[in-house]
């Protein structure tokens, strides 16, 4: 498929097939999702169907190979640079033609004219003849039967110039066709590459799931291959270990950190009897399941299929471009006949005799002018121009079907966990009985809570830390499963968990504090209690934070004419908390992840278009069913491979700046086709009169495509630049004296070891790098993209730490440090 024309080709040959229910094509991944009645109609006729237009037909589940995507960009590649040797060859044969030196044209350098005209539209140029074959056995009028119609029209010009009339400028026409196949080859080329280079996203998915599973047969533990793993089988989990497979607990109880299902950040309690799903993490119990679903019945497999139906589903866009040739195409096809018969049929009418010669010449310099060369470059420079915005503020676009669809949405459907929120827990309240102080909870709660690996004590652990509180050292720590832990403080009991283990231990709760438990748990808080010596102290409420600038970008999209949905798998009433506090009034919970994709589909069907923004696993298929897919960097490999913008780091603001990018990109391709048309525009009609020799459609091509660029980039293009080598050089020159200074006191400086999930790249480094090296004390610092891990060498103590990870942290990015 090559053009928005093909796709609609396709559905309209399918459904006319009896027994084809619904057809969806995706132009982006070459892929037909179709619906079918296999009483009425089979797979092989489908397939047929397809052939029969003259398609290729793959299986989807046989993805090429990393080694067949990079040998066809390579062939792509050697084509265009074989082209372009033909091209330069051309020009310095026609500058010596132009400026008198070789007038006229010997006969080696007609020949050589010749050959590189046949060599370059047959041979270099071979696949685009494929392409418009096929094009024009559909009935499709596309930029590759336009480019062939210059070519093809220099060629036959060319030849009469040679052979039938001398006054043809033959030269002339066999560099348009040259040219013009050479521009046409490097528009294909580098729309080959953002498709070859971009990841596959359900191979991220399927790495997820454990390789190997810890199978207990006839009383033994074996390690065996995941897909030898039965229905029926026993799997041992330890703690910190991915589950393998989907399964029931029938042995253990432990907090299962399913986030790959729900998004959620807050591990649930898993008991005997209760199901667990491949791919999420066993956090701190032993468990024995057994396997209830293998191969392609598991989630994650589950998932990677609901990311193709999505992909397939997603709605195809009609490209400007391809509106505009829709009705060009046949306009130039009808001014080349229309300058024929002026010149034949017309002459002959009034003069009596028909003007064959100029009839000839009109035709063919239409079809010369009617290829607009700077129409390949009209889109992907108002993409580079809107890319380059979107990098210095930490976006990346990766389609140009993203500028084009931002500038029509009307709907923008949010994940709640780690895209509204923070998606981490953190201690969000902690309430006091009377006479005791927040500080003596947190410190109570705290010093027991160190010596476990819940992830709930981890979160109490690093707010007490915050704070700068000393804990105190917990003796006879015992561990309470599902329930809570308990120890000795200064040789007293201490209990932490839940209300129920608490009264179990004989600790009595005042109904006021049962009471603000439950407003607390109302609001999405997970809440527990501190006892100390039989006492309640007080309570402490966990729960996954609202990002601080949530609630003025989604003002911000209601203030831009969208509507902002919430969309979760969390419970309703943590939804509906987290909705309210951001000022959000369509939310839905409990949403599986195919459910989120349906959700973003029901809301295509009514006529929306439809951003979707997420962080997880989870979100991937509703990212890649939605009209533009928004990523946060900080989120998962997954839900990145299925965006169409990722936004680095997790400011929510960056969602604004990429809409209002995106519109500001579409205006700019709108003026570029127009400025590549007009020039066309004018030509062609001077050329059906016979007055435009092919010369000037070789001026028309440079002057169309210097045009653009300066409409693109503007006047300031020269002072940004200078800017930006100021800005490299300063900061180049600042890395280099401190590499210097760095290996001179090596031995007497601090060193930092941060680890930044959001780094992907380049972008990426030199903006951390720039934040940091403007600090003095900032000696030298070592960035590792692959592992994602800082380390920086600074001298003056500890103060300058905490500096360091608000400078990165201000630039959107998640910062963890390494204590190691």
């Amino acid at each position: 498929m090559h053009c928005s024309f093909c796709a609609s080709n396709i559905t309209k040959a399918l459904k006319r097939q009896q027994g084809v229910l619904s057809v969806n094509v995706s132009l982006a991944h070459e892929e037909v999702l179709v619906e079918f009645d296999p009483s009425k109609v089979e797979g092989w006729q489908l397939d047929e169907t397809l052939r029969s237009l003259g398609y290729t037909v793959r299986d989807p589940d046989k993805v090429r190979s990393f080694e067949e995507e990079e040998k066809e960009l390579r062939g792509a590649r050697n084509r265009l640079l074989g082209s372009a040797t033909l091209t330069f060859t051309a020009l310095g044969i026609m500058s010596l033609y132009w400026l008198g030196v070789a007038r006229p044209m010997p006969t080696w350098m007609r020949v050589g004219m010749i050959a590189l005209a046949l060599s370059n539209v047959f041979g270099f140029g071979f696949p685009i003849l494929e392409m418009t074959y096929h094009s024009l056995r559909r009935l499709i009028l596309n930029q590759h039967v336009l480019m062939e119609l210059a070519a093809f029209g220099g060629l036959i010009g060319g030849f009469i110039g040679l052979f039938v009339d001398k006054r043809f400028p033959a030269p002339d026409f066999f560099a348009i066709s040259v040219f013009i196949v050479s521009y046409h080859l490097l528009g294909g080329y580098a729309s080959l590459l953002v498709r070859t280079k971009s990841s596959q996203a359900v191979k991220r998915l399927l790495s997820l799931q454990p390789q190997t599973a810890k199978v207990i047969r006839d009383g033994k533990e074996m390690t065996i291959p995941v897909q030898q793993v039965s229905k029926g089988d026993l799997v041992r989990v330890r703690p910190g270990e991915a589950i393998p497979v989907d399964g029931v607990v029938v042995e253990g109880v432990s907090a299962v950190d399913e986030s790959i299902v729900t998004g959620e950040p807050i591990p649930q309690e898993k008991r005997v009897g209760q199901e667990v799903v491949g791919g999420s993490v066993n956090t701190n119990g032993s468990l024995v399941i057994r396997v209830t679903k293998v191969g392609s019945e598991g989630f994650l497999q589950r998932v990677a299929e609901y990311i193709e139906e999505a992909r397939a589903m997603k709605p195809g866009i009609l490209q400007l471009l391809d509106r505009v040739l829709g009705f060009f195409v046949p306009g130039v096809i009808l001014a080349a006949v229309a300058g024929f018969t002026a010149w034949s049929l017309g002459a002959w009418a009034l003069t009596g005799a028909p003007n064959l010669q100029r009839a000839a010449f009109a035709a063919l310099s239409v079809l010369v002018m009617g290829y607009p060369c700077a129409l390949g470059m009209a889109t992907p420079i108002a993409m580079i121009r809107g890319g380059g915005l979107a990098s210095e503020k930490g976006i990346l676009f990766r389609s140009s079907e993203a500028f084009h669809v931002l500038q029509s949405v009307d709907t923008v459907v949010f994940d709640k966990t780690g895209t509204i929120t923070v998606g981490r827990p953190s201690v969000v309240r902690v309430l006091p009985v009377e006479g005791v102080s927040e500080r003596e909870v947190l410190v109570l709660a705290a010093s027991v809570e160190a010596l476990s690996q819940h992830p709930l004590a981890k979160a109490v652990v690093e707010a007490a830390r915050e704070h700068g509180f000393f804990l105190e050292q917990a003796k006879d720590f015992q561990e309470v499963s599902g329930a809570g832990v308990r120890a000795k403080l200064s040789g007293k009991p201490i209990f932490v968990g839940k209300l129920d283990f608490l009264q179990d231990m004989g600790v009595s709760i005042d109904t006021r504090i049962v009471d603000e438990v439950l407003a607390m748990e109302a609001k999405g808080q997970t809440v527990f209690g501190v006892a100390l010596d039989g006492k309640l102290m007080g309570v402490v409420g966990v729960a996954d934070t609202i990002k601080k600038e949530a609630a003025d970008v989604v003002a911000k999209i209601k203030a831009l004419g969208l509507t902002p949905i919430m969309i979760t798998g969390d419970a309703k009433r943590t939804a509906k908390a987290v909705a309210e506090s951001v000022g959000i009034g369509r939310f839905y919970a409990r949403v599986t992840p195919d459910q989120k994709a349906d959700k973003v589909r029901e809301l295509q069907a009514e006529g929306h278009r439809v951003i979707m923004v997420g962080d997880g696993i989870n979100d991937a298929p509703a990212l890649m069913q939605a009209d533009v897919g928004i990523a946060l960097g900080a989120g998962t490999d997954i839900a990145i491979e299925s965006a169409d913008v990722i936004i680095t780091g997790s400011d929510l603001n960056k969602v604004i700046d990429a809409i209002q990018i995106g519109r500001n990109s579409y205006r700019k391709t709108k003026q570029n086709l127009a400025i590549a048309f007009s020039f066309n525009g004018v030509g062609i009609p001077l050329a059906a009169a016979g007055l435009v020799q092919p010369i000037w459609a070789m001026a028309a091509m440079v002057l169309s495509v210097t045009t653009v660029i300066l409409n693109s980039f503007g006047v300031k293009t020269a002072s940004t630049l200078g800017r930006l080598l100021t800005k490299m050089r300063s900061r180049g020159e600042k890395i280099q004296e401190n590499r210097k200074e760095h290996t001179k006191s090596k031995e007497t400086e601090s060193k930092l070891v941060l680890r930044i999930p959001g780094i992907h790249c380049y972008e990426c480094i030199s903006r951390i790098e720039e934040a940091v090296v403007r600090l003095d004390a900032v000696s030298y610092l070592e960035i590792d993209p692959q592992s994602k891990e800082v380390v920086v060498f600074y001298r003056d103590g500890d103060v300058l730490k905490d500096e360091i990870m608000r400078r990165i942290v201000e630039l959107g990015y998640e910062v963890i440090q390494n204590d190691n």
